[in-house]
């Protein structure tokens, strides 16, 4: 696609991989509206790279409704969602599972992204057109001890994809999933503030490079999945 004045919707786009995706989009000629829960934050953000605010949580159907009436008031169109908002955290083993653990975790990562996408997928089947990229996690590959809670709802995220990547295709939609390792942002951190850079970790600008070239192929073709890791994290 091309991203010059190609619309974007970017959920959780007030730090991280968010906000770098919406920051190089922009930077290319793009319009993108970035969505977070956090106001103050969000405003900061939107300010700072010159994207559209919209104050929404992804774990509320209403707020998702709100979102797209207020994306499409300001754009007219949409290109392309980027399904980016989720959450993580410290979990347990299976010996000491909790059932709200998985309520608040897949409220946002699968209930939020699938509503987030329906949306969406009307709006290109209607148009004949449009880009789908969600943001999963090398645990959407492998699960790990203590990661059921996070981990299986990534590998939800992936077969969802999966799924919507073959109701769309006929309808000219491109569905692309991504699963960066782990990468220094903001995530499951409970203050919200971007964690310190390290020379070997990843940075939400490599998953946004990653993003970016990804939507930059021709319209013929797309990229299905691709996972990115640090060269050398250890």
């Amino acid at each position: 696609m091309k991203i010059k004045d190609s619309t974007f919707l970017i959920t959780g786009g007030s730090l991280g991989i968010g906000k770098a995706a919406a920051k190089m989009l922009i930077e290319k000629g793009g319009k993108a509206a970035i969505t977070a829960r956090n106001k103050n934050r969000l405003d900061k953000s939107a300010n700072e790279i010159g994207a559209f605010p919209i104050n929404s949580d992804v774990s509320y159907q209403k707020d998702i409704e709100k979102t797209y009436d207020v994306f499409l008031k300001e754009f007219g169109k949409l290109d392309c969602l980027i399904n980016n908002a989720g959450i993580g955290g410290e979990w347990d083993d299976v010996f000491n599972l909790n059932w709200n653990d998985f309520v608040t975790v897949y409220s946002v990562n699968v209930f939020g992204t699938a509503m987030m996408t329906k949306y969406a997928a009307n709006i290109f089947k209607k148009q004949n057109y449009g880009n789908i990229v969600n943001i999963a996690s090398t645990a959407a590959l492998k699960g790990y001890a203590s990661g059921t809670v996070y981990s299986s709802s990534k590998f939800a995220l992936r077969g969802m994809t999966e799924c919507w990547r073959a109701e769309l295709r006929k309808h000219n939609v491109r569905v692309i999933l991504i699963n960066p390792s782990e990468v220094i942002t903001a995530f499951g951190e409970i203050n919200g503030k971007e964690r310190k850079e390290v020379p070997n970790k990843l940075r939400g600008i490599e998953i946004a490079h990653t993003i970016v070239s990804a939507l930059e192929m021709d319209d013929r073709g797309f990229i299905p999945e691709v996972t990115v890791w640090a060269t050398n994290p250890f």
